[in-house]
């Protein structure tokens, strides 16, 4: 550098001091006259897209898949109710309600209201005969009553499932006539209010090691239930801190001595007046980050006698003079059945979080189909938010994801309500895919569809942000999300014993596709066979094969090396995960096909095969494994992400009829689903 130049920090200075002086200043061209620019105005993205496709109304009957008018009717009776608005929106014509719960209130204020909703409800004869009828036909009709609860108010229908998917269902089907006698009718129409008293502080998903005790006092024919240290503590007991009158009791048996394992017993806790009974202690759980209108609780027993009756005995019950009988043998398949009123609340998570993500996605899509940001030209319009590929591929793929969803929530619930014993075994493995896979996606579906309205996503009113905190509770509560997709492999790795030790075909479970050749992937993969649905089916089943085969082998591995069973599986649970995402994304395409098989050539079958095809493409681009085990080279995986942008825009146009197929009522959307400047007038937030 040549000293006598002058230091970049004084040709800065230079620079700067000329252009204060005007020495370089650019001549700017100056407008003759302010012209005012045109200000935002809503367009409702009814008057700017396209006409659909096809019938939402089509679309709409699949995805439901059943009791669309009974949805209908609970909708327009929650709208129509003052219990359940939350305000009115816009000050000119086309005033439109909406329905929500006030978050703003305190958490008793917010439990009081869950009550009075409530009894509302039953009153209104929502209720009637939830317990009382059965059938395949009653049983489906009331879980899509409590999708609607819950797409208004996820409070509302948790305080609602326990007394009646919980404590209700262990009445109903561990109980014998004596308890349908004296307790279900009462459970129907609400004069007692039950609660599940199951989990403990000290034991959540490992049931078998609760702590509380039931022992038998032959001499009385009595049982006494105690609480015997402070981790035995049932915990997290929605409806027992405020409300609840009677609860279901999980509790070890001990008779004589001996511990018969984990059973459950019918408890009164509270009077009829709500004064707690003597000898139990309750406390509440406190606020929580979401679900404050469920009283959740804390009970202590402190040697509580109930009558020897109070043992649900449909699988096992005790003699008056204290010999323990059980149609079942087996300790292992007897606390499976008493762990059975749990599956029942895993297809209703499973199914709900559907809808949820179902309004997030209607609230969203309709924001981006209204909403404008920057321009391609100077002086060029504002695009419109889904019009951008990057905004088309954060939501899309969500769109395609919860349709396909929605058909393996059909089949999960037609399934449970259609069950017989044989079945148990795939009731549990499909509900406990299903149920954590379904609620992990909410929660992704959630966070994006609240980044993608932006800062109007933060606001309560507009549902999408709090959902996210009310739901997050589903991938813990009735199972622990990991838990139950460790269940899943491991119980495929049963299977596969099982077939190797027989030597007999695969049946059930969708696994017949390993009883045949494996399916063999080209080397170039182009658009249409990407499309191709036995490409997809293909490729989805090689994976799930080769990681099972993979899975048994390494477990085998730790066995030779003298590793107990359950330490092997443990040591396994990388290829576990791998496996369990597998079988449940694999089950999800091969349900929706079918589905899809079943839909006449025309608009709407082309529609399902866009998001069905965008599902594989998506779920391929986001797991590694496709990669890692080398079912894919890195050119296909890379073809798969474009085809993803292709499929995005070929959806594009057909977005906001999809949502529209939802069947969720305008006024259980949200203003950002509207007129959303209308909305934010002055008038409607100053002081």
């Amino acid at each position: 550098m040549d000293p006598a130049s002058p230091s970049p920090a004084a040709r800065r200075a230079a620079a700067i001091t000329r252009h204060l002086a005007g020495a370089d200043t650019a001549p700017i061209p100056r407008r003759t006259s302010l012209e005012p620019s045109s200000c935002l105005s809503y367009v409702p993205p009814e008057s700017s897209e396209p006409s659909p496709a096809f019938a939402p109304s089509d679309l709409r009957r699949l995805l439901d898949g059943h009791d669309l008018p009974t949805r209908d009717w609970l909708f327009r009776a929650m709208e129509d109710s003052p219990l359940f608005r939350s305000r009115r929106a816009g000050t000119g014509t086309g005033d439109r309600v909406f329905v929500a719960p006030d978050f703003n209130e305190s958490k008793e204020g917010q439990r009081e209201a869950t009550m009075r909703r409530i009894t509302y409800l039953a009153q209104s004869g929502v209720f009637r005969g939830w317990l009382s009828e059965d059938g395949a036909e009653a049983e489906l009709r009331k879980i899509a009553l409590l999708d609607c609860i819950g797409v208004y108010d996820h409070s509302l229908a948790i305080k609602i499932g326990v007394h009646f998917f919980l404590w209700g269902t262990a009445i109903k089907f561990l109980g014998t006539k004596r308890h349908l006698d004296k307790w279900l009718l009462a459970t129907e129409n609400y004069d007692i209010k039950g609660c599940f008293a199951m989990t403990e502080l000290g034991h959540g998903s490992n049931v078998r090691g609760i702590e509380t005790i039931a022992t038998y006092d032959s001499t009385a024919r009595e049982f006494i239930i105690s609480t015997p240290c402070e981790s035995a503590q049932k915990y997290w007991i929605g409806g027992a801190a405020n409300h609840a009158t009677h609860t279901i009791v999980f509790s070890q048996l001990h008779i004589n001595g001996k511990n018969e394992g984990v059973h459950a017993f019918v408890a009164q806790i509270r009077d009829e007046d709500g004064n707690v009974l003597p000898n139990i202690h309750i406390a509440d759980c406190g606020h929580k980050i979401g679900l404050n209108g469920v009283d959740n609780g804390r009970i202590w027993f402190q040697n509580i006698r109930v009558p020897r009756e109070n043992l649900l005995n449909l699988v096992a019950d005790v003699l008056p003079d204290g010999q323990y009988v059980s149609m079942i043998d087996d300790p292992d398949q007897r606390f499976a059945a008493f762990l059975s009123p749990l599956t029942l609340g895993r297809v209703n998570i499973a199914v709900n979080s559907v809808y949820i993500s179902k309004v997030g996605l209607a609230i969203a899509v309709r924001y981006s189909l209204s909403r404008r940001a920057f321009s391609l030209t100077p002086d060029g319009p504002e695009m419109l938010l889904l019009d951008y590929p990057s905004h088309q591929r954060r939501l899309l793929p969500l769109l395609a994801k919860v349709c396909l969803m929605s058909s393996a929530g059909n089949f999960m619930k037609k399934m449970y309500v259609k069950r017989t014993p044989e079945m148990s075994k795939s009731i549990h493995i499909y509900s406990s895919a299903l149920k954590a896979t379904l609620t992990w996606q909410n929660m992704i579906t959630l966070q994006e569809c609240r980044e993608a309205c932006g800062g109007q996503g933060l606001k309560t009113e507009n549902r999408v942000g709090i959902f996210k905190a009310e739901f997050d509770v589903q991938s813990t509560f009735e199972g622990d999300n990991n838990v139950l997709m460790q269940q899943v492999s491991k119980a495929l790795y049963a299977e596969f014993l099982a077939a190797q030790k027989k030597k007999k075909p695969f049946k059930g479970l969708g696994l017949e596709h390993l009883n045949g050749p494996s399916p063999v992937i080209p080397d170039k993969l182009t658009s249409s066979i990407l499309r191709s649905s036995k490409f997809q089916m293909d490729l989805f089943c090689l994976r799930e094969r080769d990681l099972l085969k993979q899975f048994a082998e390494e477990v085998s591995l730790h066995l030779a090396r003298g590793e107990s069973r359950e330490k092997a599986l443990m040591l396994s649970y990388q290829l576990a995960e791998d496996l369990a995402r597998a079988f449940t994304e694999r089950t999800i395409l091969q349900i929706f096909l079918e589905d899809e098989m079943n839909v006449p050539s025309g608009s709407l079958k082309e529609v399902l095969a866009l998001l069905r095809s965008l599902y594989v493409m998506v779920s391929i681009d986001e797991s590694a494994s496709f990669l890692r085990y080398g079912y894919l080279s890195r050119d296909n995986v890379a073809g798969v992400r474009k085809e993803v942008l292709k499929l995005c825009g070929e959806l594009r146009p057909h977005a906001l009829a999809v949502v529209s197929s939802f069947g969720i009522p305008d006024a259980f959307l949200s203003p950002l689903a509207f007129d959303w400047i209308e909305a934010n007038v002055l008038s409607t937030g100053s002081h």
